[in-house]
């Protein structure tokens, strides 16, 4: 698949996803939590953004129970009520209330309590393919680029950005655009990719 448009990569990417058994998405999870949840940036980590898995995605639903359970504030992405081409980060925990939104995903329905991006520590963000440079490939709408575009001019910034994927989702190469934030890292159920170790 090397070379080819992100355009072309992804039906093919997200039908991959899609036809894993229940079985295997919940193996999947369960790896990448013990392969996460002793992470030094993830036990320091004070406030971590999430996401509802969609359309196949691994799911860092047990990552967020144990986050929770240690006290962490935890967030989760909800799309801006000013400016529908983005998201912002609302706080999220056993009570809060979820709607679904435009796109079907559950979301909490007060934003009242927005946060800054550079408030949070950690973001777990959700992709649809990615090189072992931590490049990402998303759903295409662009939400995370934009939201977290100032990371291009300054990547020690906070936060940190993990991608989260299967194995599966790795790809050699793709085009990479210059509005295209690269992770921090990106964890999957059976490694830790970092840009400095590609």
């Amino acid at each position: 698949m090397t070379g080819d448009t992100p355009k072309v990569l992804r039906p093919s990417l997200r039908q991959a996803r899609q036809a894993m058994s229940s079985e295997q998405q919940n193996t999947a999870a369960k790896d990448l939590f013990n392969l996460l949840g002793k992470q030094e940036f993830f036990r320091v980590a004070q406030r971590i953004a999430f996401y509802q898995a969609a359309d196949g995605e691994i799911d860092p639903r047990l990552l967020l129970e144990l986050a929770l359970s240690e006290g962490k504030s935890c967030f989760l992405p909800v799309l801006a009520k000013d400016n529908p081409d983005f998201i912002s980060f609302s706080p999220y925990d056993t009570s809060t209330e979820l709607i679904e939104n435009r796109y079907g995903i559950p979301e909490p329905a007060s934003t009242e309590l927005i946060v800054s991006p550079t408030e949070l520590d950690v973001v777990f963000v959700p992709l649809v393919g990615f090189s072992a440079d931590c490049f990402r490939l998303g759903m295409g709408k662009g939400f995370y680029d934009r939201r977290f575009s100032f990371k291009i001019l300054n990547r020690s910034s906070n936060p940190l950005l993990v991608g989260l994927a299967h194995e599966s989702q790795r790809l050699d190469s793709f085009p990479v655009e210059n509005w295209d934030v690269r992770m921090d890292a990106i964890a999957t159920d059976k490694k830790i990719y970092r840009p400095d170790t590609a």
